[in-house]
């Protein structure tokens, strides 16, 4: 799997490159639902500023934002948090508030 300077900031870049093989699929979708979490959440969509977006990513790495276009602070004023649906799927909520705690329940 490769990555693609169209939604990955260069540092994503070169931290993805450094995941092996076998964490490449986790990784890519981490960054791809955690990146169209907040762009949603924005109305911006993500057709122009996936790259401009930075996340936490790597498999088993909390879901966090960590810049929007390189600012860390306007970052801060968004929670990121990862949803687990189902086995083999993931999925990311943003929400424009500092230290929110999400859920994922399953209905039975």
């Amino acid at each position: 799997m490769n990555s693609s300077p169209d939604f990955f900031s260069p540092r994503e870049n070169e931290l993805f490159q450094k995941v092996s093989n076998a964490e490449k699929p986790a990784a890519f979708f981490n960054l791809w639902t955690r990146k169209e979490a907040l762009l949603k959440a924005t109305g911006e969509g993500i057709t122009r500023s996936l790259s401009l977006v930075e996340v936490s990513f790597l498999p088993g790495e909390a879901a966090r934002l960590l810049a929007v276009s390189g600012d860390a602070e306007k970052a801060a004023q968004w929670s990121l948090r990862e949803l687990s649906p189902a086995t083999g799927f993931t999925g990311a909520i943003a929400i424009q508030a500092r230290d929110v705690d999400a859920k994922c329940w399953k209905w039975g």
